[in-house]
């Protein structure tokens, strides 16, 4: 069978996209994806989904899971992604993707699942397992998570997240697949199980897909607890959905520094991540204005924190606002979802009718 990896009819690349059903969507989502969705989203094919078989592997609440479903769809939306322009589904909306989960791992290794940076680090904290030693190895580390002879347990769903995350993605033959640091090695993994199964069964069925960076520079924005990025799992986020008085208080207790002490003195990190806030949401001037006032040793952290919280609350309210506008309206979201699952089932179902053939597995 020919390779089914190619742009799609009107001659667009696909770029695919997922984000876990765990919590709402912050400012380092926005600007470091969301924006760019909506910039590319007519001159690609896009296809975007809320993860929440990955999630899963948390074993969230029930209800709490289908109402964090909801806002993320409800901010994608907000953001400015067009159901009409993109293709916006809830995972669990295409059943072909778990069936064709199962079938994938029959070609994944359980050694190369252990030995992914995510699961290792997962696995250590669901069991207690404090962080490696200096000098331990790596089969060291694999032992004690396969030995544990605790209570807590880690769950086959986190050890074949890769294997989930591979099949989102070549169930869609996509081209592009826009990822962070954490998660380049899962792509290298979705790589690798292409060329295995192209191998295995002589075709050159999958393609390999590629990071996108759409086509600049990554965007790394940083908390406000002074070093890092923003992260939900960091508690140093601030979220789409957050309230003026949320947002105010949250930069106003931004961690800073005693001040320069000498003009010109280097910037510290947690000066340095407001700054590069502020590259963000403010304008060059007045950005030029706190730099300068650092570097002359006038600056006073409480003038540039109000002016940060104003220049980011001119990009969020506005999105707050349709936000709430959009999750209070179900019969709309039911409609973008019912729509978004018909078109991902349609290019779904023939990637799985292909593998299921290539596999032997045929109907009689």
């Amino acid at each position: 069978m020919e390779t089914n990896t190619k742009a799609t009819d009107d001659g667009r690349k696909i770029v695919l996209s997922g984000i876990r059903a765990t919590g709402n969507l912050h400012l380092g989502n926005y600007y470091g994806a969301l924006s760019k969705f909506v910039r590319m989203q007519d001159d690609y094919d896009c296809r975007y989904f809320v993860a929440d078989l990955h999630a899963l592997t948390t074993h969230p609440d029930p209800k709490m899971l289908h109402e964090n479903v909801k806002d993320i769809l409800a901010e994608y939306l907000a953001a400015g992604l067009d159901p009409e322009k993109n293709t916006i589904y809830v995972q669990s909306d295409v059943p072909e993707i778990s069936e064709m989960y199962l079938l994938m791992n029959m070609h994944v290794g359980i050694g190369e699942l252990m030995r992914t940076a995510s699961f290792k680090d997962k696995a250590r904290k669901a069991l207690g397992i404090g962080t490696p030693a200096e000098g331990e190895d790596e089969e060291g580390i694999e032992r004690q998570i396969i030995g544990n002879q605790t209570n807590q347990r880690v769950n086959a769903g986190l050890l074949t997240y890769p294997t989930l995350m591979a099949v989102d993605i070549l169930i869609h033959h996509a081209d592009f697949v826009p990822v962070g640091k954490d998660q380049e090695q899962h792509l290298e993994l979705t790589r690798r199980f292409a060329r295995r199964f192209n191998s295995f069964y002589k075709t050159q069925y999958f393609g390999e897909p590629v990071n996108f960076n759409f086509g600049g520079s990554a965007v790394k924005v940083p908390g406000l607890d002074g070093s890092g990025k923003m992260g939900k799992s960091e508690g140093n986020c601030i979220y789409l959905i957050d309230d003026e008085k949320t947002l105010r208080k949250k930069v106003m207790r931004a961690v800073t520094d005693e001040g320069p002490k000498v003009p010109n003195q280097e910037v510290s990190e947690p000066i340095r991540n407001l700054f590069t806030l502020m590259e963000l949401v403010s304008t060059p001037d007045t950005l030029e204005h706190f730099k300068n006032a650092y570097a002359d040793c006038s600056i006073r952290y409480g003038d540039l924190k109000k002016q940060l919280a104003e220049d980011i609350l001119k990009t969020t309210l506005p999105i707050r606002e349709r936000i709430l506008d959009i999750r209070n309206n179900d019969e709309y979201i039911s409609k973008v979802v019912r729509q978004g699952a018909e078109k991902a089932r349609e290019a779904a179902a023939k990637t799985l009718r292909d593998v299921r053939e290539i596999m032997g597995i045929k109907k009689f």
